[in-house]
């Protein structure tokens, strides 16, 4: 400890930065290769994920959310011969285009991922309840995702999208 503090601030500086930057390294799977990356090379940079799924062919689905504040989460498939086949950020317009009417939840959870146990809600009037995931838009601001399901059903009733309002001008920017 005592070698950390007498050195100059711009090394300090300089070591801190380094070490943000090699925890935001494995945030989106960067060094993973499609068709090359094995299951523990993927755990080693991506670390352990929140949710999986075995399926019946032997391949393996992996969920990743980078929220509460984050605005990502990183879908992983891993086929049967335990390398990785496909990394995708679901939280966009296209992994949202997928849910529609009557999905299950598992369904919706295996297209995009748990959301935040914060953001989740049942309205006991309406027998709904609303998932909500954080994500950037196509305009790179920040928005939301609410999927709306029946609560008798677990059906998908609907979807509903919307962007976050803050600040002077109301608009909020993501930071990436």
């Amino acid at each position: 400890m005592v070698a950390l503090i007498d050195r100059p601030p711009h090394r300090l500086l300089s070591l801190g930065l380094a070490v943000l930057l090699a925890s935001c390294a494995s945030y989106g799977g960067r060094g993973l290769v499609v068709g090359q990356s094995e299951l523990s090379e993927v755990t080693r940079i991506m670390g352990e994920p929140r949710q999986q799924w075995n399926d019946p062919d032997g391949s393996r689905l992996l969920a990743y959310p980078r929220g509460p504040m984050g605005t990502h989460t990183y879908m992983l498939r891993i086929g049967q011969d335990g390398k990785l086949t496909s990394l995708e950020n679901v939280l966009s317009a296209a992994g949202f285009r997928r849910i529609t009417a009557g999905m299950s939840r598992e369904q919706v959870l295996r297209t995009l991922g748990p959301p935040e146990p914060t953001w989740t809600v049942y309205f006991k009037a309406r027998d709904e309840l609303v998932w909500e995931w954080r994500y950037c838009d196509d305009l790179n601001q920040l928005a939301r995702f609410d999927v709306l399901f029946d609560g008798s059903k677990d059906i998908v009733r609907s979807t509903l999208g919307r962007r976050e309002e803050c600040g002077p001008t109301g608009v909020c920017w993501c930071s990436h």
